[in-house]
């Protein structure tokens, strides 16, 4: 939660004269583990922050898009704590900072919130969607899954799926058919194929980009990318 570690990333890419999209995480600052001896005391490895220094990076920095994600859940032998006013202040900041909020569901609540959230005015509609699947214990990486939470979607929107390990690139061919977005990286997989480890997070967006040529789509540039995400230039 360094706001110098994520200055340095962001000015290094800008400098660079890449024309990526930047996309920051507030996800950090969500941690809760009950105290061993009091659970109404925060425990060893809890991060639970205030909503104003988990969005402090993204309001300095402006990045095109960052998470946000839109409920609470089970993780191990925590919890992933995000309750709906730190959400609210949060999406505000964020709204209010000219970011794309991308809006992370893990499960069927999570999505429906979001939905909420749009038709209060705390986000800018139609909303940014991103599909968890596979994450313990939210919704599983099924096909099945997947439908449902796109069933669920607000119109217009646009989406993304993801599933994690080994669920990665078959998430991420029935997202193409079902005409959501890809979304692949180290974060959710560590193998480029069954025993092979991926040698970078290039190696997994090239496999995407053949899935998704073999598959008769094609992958946007960052300019298309922008004028489909409803996103300026930051530089």
């Amino acid at each position: 939660m360094d706001p110098a570690l994520y200055r340095e990333v962001v000015e290094r890419i800008r400098a660079s004269g890449s024309d990526a999209l930047i996309n920051l995480t507030t996800g950090p600052g969500a941690r809760f583990i009950p105290g061993s001896d009091n659970p109404l005391k925060p425990g060893t490895g809890s991060t639970l922050s205030l909503p104003a220094e988990r969005v402090r990076h993204v309001i300095e920095l402006a990045p095109e898009i960052c998470s946000l994600d839109m409920g609470s859940m089970n993780m191990g032998n925590q919890v992933f704590m995000n309750t709906p006013p730190h959400l609210e202040a949060m999406a505000v900041s964020i709204r209010d900072a000219g970011v794309a909020p991308e809006l992370e569901v893990f499960e069927a609540g999570h999505l429906l919130l979001a939905k909420q959230m749009i038709e209060d005015g705390h986000i800018k509609p139609p909303g940014l969607f991103q599909i968890c699947l596979g994450i313990s214990w939210g919704q599983p990486a099924t096909p099945e899954a997947l439908i449902y939470m796109r069933s669920l979607l607000p119109p217009g929107c646009i989406w993304f799926s993801f599933g994690i390990s080994l669920h990665q690139f078959p998430i991420a061919a029935q997202t193409i058919l079902l005409g959501g977005h890809v979304r692949v990286e180290l974060e959710d997989n560590l193998y480029l194929e069954k025993g092979k480890l991926a040698p970078s997070n290039a190696a997994l967006v090239e496999k995407a980009a053949k899935i998704i040529d073999i598959l008769g789509d094609q992958v946007a540039t960052p300019a298309e990318t922008r004028q489909m995400l409803g996103v300026e230039t930051r530089k």
